[in-house]
């Protein structure tokens, strides 16, 4: 019996798309039904890279966490007369079949296009005529402030404007998904000093730092408000 059972509480279930070693999965996967993520678990990790570490990360969990694979190449080479968007569809079904409380994108390199938005928001059916009930919440890590260095080399981007005097500081931020890439409302943010003459690699270890704890806070932000941990009568 999982905590939240045990304590009456509903458990909250939470779906983690990756692309690499799975840090930030890692965060989560320690937070799952603690006190920083009360009554909640992370149902599966589906991994546009099959060499990814966080897939093993899942696997080897206390509990052993779902994985699954889904490469955007091997998916067209495997389906001819595919596209990117029906790629892109098809990792909305694979999430919406988990009907999940939350999607959380840790460290997934991959922009999602309408397809996937319109599947988990419930626009469009992921089984047939079958739809969600309700939209499914979907949050980004992004390693930048709101509005600066939107997309991917966010940390090397803003590290040399910071060379070239342009910036003081840079951050991290979690924000809801939409279509503009690192454009979706912000969840939390958190500033990250960026000190002169270090090198980048002290500037990118104190950044994930950052990260692995914003991940979780903003996890927890977002399911306590659609799905609060509250006892079952």
């Amino acid at each position: 019996m999982s905590d939240a059972a045990a304590q009456g509480s509903r458990e909250r279930h939470i779906v983690v798309l990756i692309s690499g070693s799975g840090t930030n999965l890692q965060a989560l996967i320690d937070a799952q039904n603690t006190p920083a993520l009360p009554s909640a678990r992370i149902t599966l990790v589906l991994s546009n890279r099959k060499a990814a570490y966080g897939l093993t990360r899942a696997a080897q969990a206390v509990t052993p966490i779902p994985t699954a694979y889904l490469g955007l190449q091997p998916y067209l080479k495997a389906n001819p007369g595919k596209t990117r968007d029906d790629y892109d569809c098809e990792v909305g079904r694979i999430v919406a079949r988990q009907k999940p409380d939350l999607v959380v994108l840790a460290g997934w390199m991959h922009i999602m296009g309408d397809g996937f938005l319109e599947i988990v928001s419930g626009d469009q059916p992921y089984d047939g005529e079958e739809r969600l009930a309700k939209p499914i919440p979907v949050i980004n890590l992004h390693p930048a402030l709101p509005g600066a260095f939107d997309g991917a080399h966010a940390i090397e981007r803003a590290y040399e404007a910071f060379q070239k005097g342009e910036i003081k500081h840079s951050g991290v931020m979690v924000h809801r998904v939409v279509k503009e890439v690192d454009r979706g409302e912000p969840v939390l943010v958190r500033e990250v000093e960026i000190v002169p003459g270090e090198p980048i690699e002290a500037f990118e270890e104190r950044l994930h730092a950052v990260e692995w704890k914003i991940i979780v806070e903003a996890a927890r932000k977002v399911l306590d408000e659609i799905a609060p941990a509250t006892p079952v009568s």
